[in-house]
């Protein structure tokens, strides 16, 4: 048996270069929440090459569903980095500027002139330079080494966080089950009473009118049939038994734990629809809120 796995975890890692990449230090972080597939956000220097494809499916091959953060703080001694200026980026900023600065006047506003700092501060225009020394195969294989350490961190909570939610969803599997078994309790109670209340029906019909007894009384009958929980209650001690079996399997369960949850609530529903009886509509209004709650809980399941 295996835990279901959450969508919800954090993990950081820092790493020190050695040999020649020694004068480098960094620090990985990675985090996601919950999410309908894998949607990976990184930020990453660009400077070192091949690092985000090989980030990207590393992550890939690890995580199957969830919105991901990973992101890398790499620094080096003091004095080694240099920056550059991105011509492209700085053209681009010039324009837009010359725009502005166009429109401002011609609606009759004093722009102040950006100064170089203003320029320099501006995303893209400045990045850093990757030093001509550095040793970029050594310094990607220490970068990869660590995440693959952050990783473990990051999978050994998404399983921490996965028992957890294993252990609440289990109760409240138990806590429908109790209802489902209360609400087949009060349906077989309020049997003779709708017996009852279907014979008066049927012995008032016949002394009102000249009706067809044996068609009023098919009528009734039909009436009885769709006031009938049965059916929704085996159905819901079968979807109970499916969701047992799913949290025994583990895994990555949560896209059919979802979809059972929306079959719970669907039978929940026409139970109330079709109770009649104060007591089995407590009990519906129960079962709609338990199964609600135990949903909240499926949407952080991987």
């Amino acid at each position: 048996m295996t835990n279901p796995v959450s969508m919800t975890a954090f993990a950081t890692c820092r790493g020190q270069g050695t040999g020649t990449v020694a004068a480098f230090s960094w620090v990985w972080e990675v985090r996601s929440v919950n999410g309908k597939g894998l949607d990976l956000r990184l930020r990453l220097p660009d400077w070192v090459e091949g690092l985000e494809p090989a980030v990207r499916a590393e992550l890939a091959r690890q995580i199957g569903r969830g919105n991901v953060q990973a992101s890398l703080r790499l620094v080096r001694a003091a004095g080694a980095e240099a920056l550059r200026v991105n011509p492209l980026a700085l053209a681009a900023a010039l324009d837009a500027m010359a725009k502005v600065q166009a429109a401002a006047a011609a609606a009759g506003v004093t722009l102040a002139a950006p100064s170089p700092a203003d320029l320099l501060a501006l995303r893209g225009v400045t990045e850093t330079a990757a030093p001509e020394d550095t040793d970029a195969p050594a310094l990607l294989a220490a970068l990869m080494a660590d995440l693959g350490r952050a990783l473990d961190d990051f999978e050994a909570m998404r399983q921490s966080e996965g028992r957890a939610l294993g252990a609440v969803l289990a109760t409240q599997i138990d806590q429908i089950a109790a209802l489902v078994d209360e609400a087949r309790a009060a349906a077989e109670a309020r049997r003779p009473k709708v017996a009852e209340a279907l014979r008066e029906a049927l012995a008032k019909v016949a002394e009102a009118t000249d009706a067809d007894p044996a068609r009023v009384a098919q009528e009734l009958a039909m009436l009885a049939l769709k006031a009938d929980i049965t059916e929704e209650l085996d159905r819901l001690t079968a979807h109970v038994a499916a969701a047992r079996a799913l949290l025994a399997q583990g895994g990555p369960i949560g896209r059919k734990f979802d979809f059972l949850s929306q079959e719970f609530n669907r039978e929940a529903n026409t139970l109330c629809s079709k109770s009649g009886d104060i007591a089995l509509t407590r009990i519906g209004l129960d079962l709609k809120h338990l199964i609600d709650q135990m949903r909240e809980q499926v949407q952080n399941l991987e």
